[in-house]
């Protein structure tokens, strides 16, 4: 790339950093109420999204062949336990994603 295509990248990066971090702000400024549309995205994609990533984290486990899938349920039994114990979801990722790792590493 030339040092005008590399500045180019650049710019056209800044911009849409920019664009998508004030865009919201102008759209829906502080002194008016959020419409009820936006408001119900705000509840429901998040656990949305959490639903998608674990169909997909789980698409390719075969039940009738290699392990099972019993490493798997037991990182989500573990994931689980952890987050009903202490309701901090970065202990609960961290957490079922090392006992996965030590089950596919050492155990199966």
């Amino acid at each position: 790339m030339t040092v005008f295509e590399q500045a180019a990248v650049v710019a056209a990066v800044v911009l849409g950093t920019v664009t998508t971090r004030f865009l919201p702000f102008l759209i829906f400024p502080a002194g008016r109420k959020t419409p009820e549309y936006i408001q119900y995205l705000g509840r429901m994609l998040p656990p949305a999204a959490l639903g998608m990533l674990v169909v997909y984290c789980l698409k390719d486990v075969s039940l009738f062949s290699g392990t099972h899938g019993i490493p798997e349920a037991i990182s989500i039994a573990v994931v689980t336990a952890l987050h009903f114990w202490k309701r901090a979801m970065l202990l609960s990722i961290a957490g079922g994603t090392a006992v996965y790792m030590l089950l596919v590493q050492f155990v199966f």
